[in-house]
């Protein structure tokens, strides 16, 4: 990533709403440009989707054909009550009828498994593109946006999406086809009964219309105070032992008690309105069919029409009536799918490092020189500036200690080193060359770390002591685990190595830290980092993973970043760093003689209170 990019307008958080791991957005802010990278992301199916639609478009027609075969069996019936009726052509329609009916529902099967197909690949190249995006996104981005809404893209808003498109596009189609089918099968059949048909379903839909718009702000509320009684059950379960230690059961129920209380108020209240649709819609359907009966049946008597165009009629205002109820829930459906495709295209579209494919330099020999030469930084979208003007060197195979109060900037130099983040101002230097012409990757190979923020996955301690390392036999294990003082413990495991981390096995945060020392020297790469390595160890076990260290840094230059200052009294160099400058640098000797901050710094750590 280039000075140019970090001038850039680019920024996730002015261009996204998010709601964290609760699920999308309710409403996409650009719906028009949504559906265009949906359908250009969906260009190589679009074949088979029209085919879907078709398909349902078929199975509708096909469907709409059923009434009008049911008005001619009831004539036949009817006018053969007096007399005899005519079997052969009752048999002849009900074999059409199940035909019919046993094609519409091949047509409906077969665009349902089209449409589950084509949305699983689109899901499935989605989650694929997003893995790959989450690699070449700049670590600043990271920064600037949560864990959970990160996670809530890939997963929550991937299967919304998914989801309510193959449940939205060929129902809406198929229930636009049914509405417009009927609505002219019943004009064509009856004009006074179908204004009859219309004029029912028109105030069910206006009642029904009235209750959503009541009941929408009881699901805004469920929802709203389902998110926070979860996020505080999560901090109660979380901060449990702390809870108990202060005796705090009673002050977490309160705040429980009082929001649960206001869910069951809106969640009672969003039900009821919900509930109650459905029982609306019948009774106007109901009042609507006993409508068409009665003017029905009075222009029987008139003669106007026969008995088989009540029965066909019947079922056509079945067919007019139930797309219009689906029609809501599936324009709900598909701005759900919108809202989340919006979200995922945001990130999709979120601005990546520089491409370095073209970057050639390769170090053949490390030698372990290490430059700062005025470097200068300041985070993405801050006008802060937190390194000033660093200049330092390390020469190979010396041990440098950076040390300083919190928020000085010690961790920041080594992202720097790392390519975690790119300087703004001047340049760095391994072995005389700009890190800047090397591409991440090999500035990653030259260095292993230790954080101080433990990461292990879900795998054996053989995996996690091994990531990523190709060739390591037990032996190297052995001798790894020992120089850290993990033989015992893993020996103490029925399967070794091969036991899996998980919550079964109860590591401490010295272990945890021990695993990843361990993880290091496995690495065995030309330079180290050491951000804070031991802070999470007893003074027993750091003794022994301090002559680990002693032995891990021979031969190769290293980077320590301690708070601890005794840990480092045999650095080669220690450079003192306040406000982004160094403004001490020397021997831990020649600093206490100084007398300057980092004396001040060392000695308060062993005041006697």
């Amino acid at each position: 990533m280039s000075k140019e990019e970090f001038k850039s307008n680019q920024n996730m958080n002015e261009t996204s709403d998010y709601s964290g791991m609760g699920g999308s957005v309710q409403k996409a802010k650009d719906t028009k440009r949504t559906v265009k990278k949906l359908i250009a992301y969906s260009k190589q199916y679009i074949l088979i989707i029209l085919i879907a639609i078709i398909a349902a478009i078929s199975g509708t027609i096909i469907a709409l054909n059923a009434p009008g075969k049911l008005r001619d069996l009831t004539n036949i019936i009817a006018a053969g009550l007096g007399t005899k009726i005519d079997m052969p052509a009752v048999l002849e329609i009900v074999v059409t009828l199940i035909l019919l009916y046993v094609a519409s529902a091949l047509l409906n099967a077969l665009q349902g498994w089209i449409m589950a197909t084509v949305t699983q690949k689109i899901s499935k190249r989605l989650r694929e593109d997003i893995s790959k995006k989450i690699n070449v996104l700049p670590m600043w981005f990271y920064n600037k946006n949560t864990t959970g809404d990160i996670l809530s893209r890939i997963t929550n808003d991937v299967d919304s999406l998914g989801q309510n498109l193959n449940n939205s596009v060929t129902t809406l189609v198929s229930s636009i086809t049914m509405l417009a089918g009927s609505l002219t099968l019943m004009f064509r059949t009856n004009w006074i009964m179908t204004i009859t048909a219309i004029g029912s379903v028109t105030i069910g839909l206006i009642i029904l219309m009235i209750i959503m718009s009541k009941s929408q702000k009881h699901f805004d509320n469920m929802q709203k105070y389902l998110g926070e009684i979860n996020g505080h059950i999560e901090e109660t379960y979380t901060g449990h032992l702390i809870v108990k230690a202060y005796n705090g059961e009673r002050q977490m129920y309160e705040p429980f008690k009082s929001l649960n209380k206001k869910l069951e108020k809106s969640t009672f209240m969003a039900q009821l309105l919900s509930g109650m649709m459905m029982p609306i819609m019948t009774f106007v359907d109901n009042i609507g069919y006993v409508a068409v009966i009665v003017v029905g049946a009075y222009m029987v008597l008139e003669a106007d029409i026969t008995f088989g165009v009540i029965v066909a009629f019947l079922e056509y205002v079945r067919y007019f009536t139930q797309p219009l109820t689906q029609v809501a829930s599936l324009a709900q459906g598909l701005q759900m799918a919108v809202a989340a495709g919006e979200r995922v295209f945001e990130f999709l579209d979120a601005q990546e490092m520089l491409d370095e494919s073209d970057k050639k330099t390769v170090l053949p020999k490390i030698h372990g020189k290490v430059e700062f030469k005025h470097v200068k930084f300041g985070y993405e979208g801050s006008n802060k500036v937190i390194i000033h003007d660093f200049t330092a060197t390390a020469k190979p195979g010396q041990k440098i200690a950076i040390v300083g109060p919190t928020g000085a900037g010690k961790t920041t130099m080594v992202n720097l080193l790392m390519r975690f983040h790119e300087i703004n101002g001047g340049e760095i230097y391994i072995d005389g060359v700009p890190i800047s012409l090397m591409t991440r990757e090999q500035v990653h190979s030259l260095f292993c770390m230790v954080l101080q923020d433990t990461w292990l996955f879900e795998g054996t301690i053989r995996e996690n002591i091994v990531y990523n390392k190709k060739n390591v036999t037990d032996d190297m294990l052995d001798q790894a685990c020992e120089a850290v003082g993990l033989s015992y413990f893993i020996r103490t495991l029925p399967q070794g190595y091969d036991t899996v981390l998980n919550d079964k096995v109860n590591l401490s945060a010295g272990q945890r830290q021990q695993i990843t020392i361990a993880r290091a020297m496995i690495d065995d790469a030309p330079m180290l980092i050491l951000d804070e390595a031991t802070s999470s160890i007893d003074t027993r076990t750091e003794i022994i993973i301090q002559k680990a260290m002693d032995k891990l840094t021979e031969g190769r230059t290293s980077f320590v970043i301690a708070h601890r200052l005794s840990t480092i009294k045999n650095a080669d160099i220690i450079l003192v760093l306040k406000d982004g400058d160094i403004i001490e640098s020397g021997t831990h000797t020649g600093l206490l003689e100084q007398k300057g901050f980092y004396s001040e710094l060392y000695n308060s750590q062993f005041e006697i209170a």
